[in-house]
């Protein structure tokens, strides 16, 4: 393998190092068709040779919850069967699908795990493996970094661990869970609305569900919304119990060496009338109840909310008959 290929997979391994955290003096070990790249990391090495390569904080939303909440009670523009913001919606969270060549697959035991940008044009390499020398999901993960479990589909045999932060660079599928914390007041519903913390590393200060999370290793997804709940809201278990599962939502993102496939399993919970939400882990600015037609109408007219909780909002609203489709606008579901 040519010396530009090896650099061309170090490139996205380092993109992958700088986000995850690393254990003393392990190693990190990529298997091409042709040749092994054995690439050493080190607590203190890795942080002088990949900082270039770690996204620096994004910068906090420029509106305010007086913004938000002037574009969702604005009933006179006449654009409530305009549906072309949901659809670009749909569309900023499945983006490069033309780039899908630019990745081999990622394998391990056989099994298509993800997917990694392979650098250049040029590169003939097929697909990349661990080294053969990791038999055990322990060496694996002791070599490539900690925290979430990486299978070949969910609820599959786990082989190895990662940081969820560079499961895009491996083009590994990342699981989260997101709820609908929702209100009834005579016949109608409110959702609850959390807006991020200005602090947060990523999308600072925008809207965001209620509840929502990444599903970490050992935790069921029943479990980890109760946990979510009290964590991020304050909501005890006692009222989280009663959440119900509603589905799942996926899609697929390319940017870069980045191939994001995420899965969020959904959830509603009916919340009591009086409850009041309070953040316990500091990762949320404040929280406000709307009417849901009102959250509807911030998605379609602003990218007000984090991308993916468009998505899940978008599926509370046809669950829910606030949504349908004629057979015209048919292409949303298609997508």
């Amino acid at each position: 393998m040519a010396t530009t290929t090896a650099a061309s997979f170090f490139s996205a391994a380092a993109a992958a190092a700088a986000a995850a955290r690393r254990s003393p003096h392990s190693h990190f070990q990529l298997l091409t068709r042709r040749r092994c790249l054995r690439l050493p990391f080190s607590s203190s090495s890795s942080a002088a040779a990949f900082s270039s390569s770690a996204a620096p904080p994004a910068a906090a939303a420029s509106f305010g919850w007086e913004d938000a909440l002037r574009v969702a009670a604005d009933g006179g523009r006449g654009d409530e069967s305009d549906l072309s913001g949901y659809f670009q919606k749909v569309d900023t969270c499945n983006r490069g699908m033309d780039k899908k060549g630019e990745f081999v697959e990622f394998m391990v035991e056989d099994q298509i795990l993800g997917y990694i940008h392979k650098g250049n044009r040029s590169n003939t390499v097929e697909r990349v493996t661990l080294h053969s020398s990791l038999r055990t999901p322990d060496e694996r993960t002791n070599a490539v970094g900690n925290l979430y479990p990486i299978t070949s589909s969910f609820g599959m045999p786990v082989y190895f661990s990662l940081e969820r932060a560079a499961a895009p660079y491996f083009g590994i599928k990342a699981y989260g869970v997101h709820m609908n914390g929702y209100v009834e007041k005579e016949g109608e519903k409110f959702l609850w609305i959390a807006k991020r913390s200005d602090t947060k590393q990523t999308f600072p200060g925008m809207l965001d569900h209620l509840v929502a999370g990444g599903l970490p290793y050992g935790i069921s997804c029943e479990e980890n919304v109760i946990k979510e709940c009290e964590e991020e809201a304050g909501i005890p278990r006692s009222i989280s119990s009663n959440t119900t599962s509603v589905g799942a939502i996926s899609y697929m993102d390319i940017e870069g060496f980045r191939y994001k496939r995420d899965v969020l399993f959904c959830y509603d919970l009916k919340l009591p009338p009086d409850f009041i939400p309070n953040n316990e882990d500091g990762e949320v600015d404040s929280f406000r109840l709307i009417p849901v037609p009102h959250a509807a109408n911030i998605i379609r007219r602003t990218h007000f909310f984090k991308p993916n909780c468009n998505l899940v909002i978008i599926d509370f609203l046809f669950r829910h008959g606030l949504l349908w489709l004629s057979k015209a606008d048919a292409k949303l579901e298609e997508r």
